[in-house]
């Protein structure tokens, strides 16, 4: 997919970056890229975050300490320790917190004019 890549929130676990040419984000967690629409790209952040670490920790099963997300919008299946939720979702909720950022300065600057 070619795209003018614009970096949204990076940490040292990976990044988002936003493509405004086919309005989609790039989410490079894990040494892969994965494309998301807006919508599928704010679902994606709702199921990563509502998935219950503290659960996951203290359940002694054999897999309880194994997350998998197969989005439908994706061909992508995250298979995530309680580690790599942790850090997924520090780069999804920055992402998100910067585009809400962003979303704010554009209206003040909109409300000034």
């Amino acid at each position: 997919m070619s795209c003018q890549l614009v970096e949204i929130f990076k940490t040292q676990h990976g990044s988002v970056h936003q493509c405004n040419l086919k309005n989609v984000f790039r989410l490079e967690f894990g040494g892969h890229h994965s494309f998301f629409k807006i919508s599928d790209f704010l679902d994606f952040i709702k199921r990563v975050n509502q998935i219950d670490i503290a659960e996951m920790a203290k359940n002694m099963s054999r897999n309880a300490d194994i997350a998998i997300l197969m989005p439908h919008y994706t061909e992508r299946c995250f298979l995530l320790t309680i580690t790599d939720i942790l850090n997924l979702r520090e780069i999804l909720n920055g992402a998100k917190f910067m585009l809400q950022l962003n979303s704010i300065i554009r209206e003040c600057l909109h409300s000034m004019a």
